[in-house]
């Protein structure tokens, strides 16, 4: 356990140094104007959050991990919409392994074709100051792009090594240490704003109730599952008893679309703010309306639209038919309910119907920073709030965990707390 966590932690480091590394030909002196115009801009926010900042900072690592996670959204919805993949996918640890090398050889077309995007965006970002520096302008775009590739494939290389020898899912861990990196300069930020007046502290404690009630309310809607009854009859093989008969749970989460929905959300909501580019006084309207995150129009949509891709969702990922034939060839059966087509019927009728609440609690989380901002969080703080950047930590650090209890159970250790779910075995004395 102490080789897997130091191991965790070198790589953690070495990613976010590697974040602080400015591009080849950017002058780091000329950064505040790129900050500026990616703060609260829909994509290029998500890209710069997923990064850990390193997009606003023009580093080596400026795409982070976003073109990987992008190549596994598309490789998951070819598992279920192709055939060949899905047929791919049942072969197994080679089928995993085929699927992960196409992942990889797609991650690198993403990352050449988001790379050239974004020296586009640096040479229309620098025009006009010392940002770029002029004697590297020939070179620029060619070891820009092999340098942001590079980069990005030794993040996804050190996310693979992580879950692997480390601790916890790689990828995962980058996206929330990118993230958390964010939260001691936004908390200092907020708390600089609320003691420049008298009676704002107060204002600022409740605020950090508010968060830590809005996170536990996130970790119910994670970890909140419907438990439906399965039964599994004995089966009597010559002398040999298969199967115990016991009942046990088939659990449905009432969130199982993940933070998903609101990715595709927010993607989604970006391709307005291109309006922005016809240069008439409606286009650059309907732009700055869906840049502006606490705009009551903006919320509004964004709830919809995450309420939608939730069922969109889920539809694609969950399949009553799969997991009724599972419990159909295992002997298992719901009671009161029959074998086949029917327990198909009866578990989709209870995800559709516990997907509508979930949907509704997601497409909330997903609107709190706007609401927050409009109450007067600052626009750094508010991100904490809620929305992609909560869901995700609460997400990961409840998955890391649980892998953390399972190693201790494993290997017959004490837990890491004495109450509460880290618990490890219990010791008990034996009486003489």
């Amino acid at each position: 356990m102490r080789s897997k966590i130091l191991f965790t932690l070198l790589l953690i480091f070495i990613y976010v140094v590697g974040t602080h590394i400015v591009l080849p030909g950017v002058n780091p002196a000329g950064l505040t104007q790129l900050n500026e115009s990616t703060e609260n801009n829909g994509i290029l926010g998500l890209i710069n959050t997923f990064s850990g900042g390193a997009f606003t900072q023009a580093s080596i690592f400026a795409l982070g991990i976003m073109p990987y996670i992008s190549a596994s959204i598309f490789m998951q919805l070819m598992t279920v919409l192709v055939p060949r993949f899905q047929k791919m996918q049942k072969e197994g640890e080679s089928g995993r392994k085929k699927i992960n090398q196409w992942t990889r050889y797609l991650t690198i077309a993403v990352t050449l074709v988001q790379a050239s995007a974004y020296v586009k965006f640096l040479q229309q970002m620098g025009r006009g100051n010392a940002m770029l520096m002029p004697e590297y302008e020939g070179l620029f775009w060619l070891s820009t792009v092999i340098v942001l590739t590079a980069g990005t494939m030794f993040v996804m290389w050190m996310g693979e090594k992580i879950t692997d020898k480390g601790l916890g899912n790689g990828t995962s861990l980058i996206i929330m240490i990118g993230i958390l990196a964010r939260l001691p300069q936004a908390f200092v930020q907020e708390f600089a704003s609320k003691s420049v007046r008298t009676g704002q502290i107060l204002i600022f404690i409740v605020e950090i109730a508010v968060l830590i009630a809005i996170i536990m309310g996130c970790i119910m809607l994670v970890q909140g599952v419907r438990k439906i009854p399965v039964n599994y009859a004995k089966q009597i093989v010559g002398n040999r008893q298969l199967g115990t008969g016991a009942r046990q749970f088939l659990p449905i989460k009432v969130n199982s679309a993940g933070v998903m929905p609101i990715i595709f959300a927010q993607a989604i909501l970006f391709l307005p703010t291109l309006f922005n580019f016809t240069g008439t006084a409606t286009g650059q309207g309907i732009a700055a309306m869906f840049t502006d995150h606490s705009n009551v129009w903006y919320m509004v949509i964004y709830a919809t639209v995450v309420i939608g891709f939730t069922f969109l969702y889920t539809a694609l990922i969950f399949n009553p038919k799969q997991i009724a034939d599972n419990l159909k060839q295992n002997n298992g059966f719901v009671p009161g309910v029959k074998p086949g087509q029917p327990t198909a019927d009866y578990i989709g009728g209870i995800m559709d119907r516990i997907t509508l609440p979930g949907a509704i609690l997601l497409a909330l989380v997903g609107i709190l920073p706007g609401i927050a901002q409009r109450l007067g969080v600052q626009p750094n703080f508010s991100t904490f709030f809620g929305g992609t950047s909560l869901l995700i930590m609460v997400g990961v650090i409840l998955d890391t965990l649980q892998q953390i209890e399972t190693q201790l159970l494993m290997r017959q250790y004490d837990g890491l707390m004495k109450s509460g779910r880290i618990q490890g075995r219990t010791v008990t004395q034996a009486s003489y």
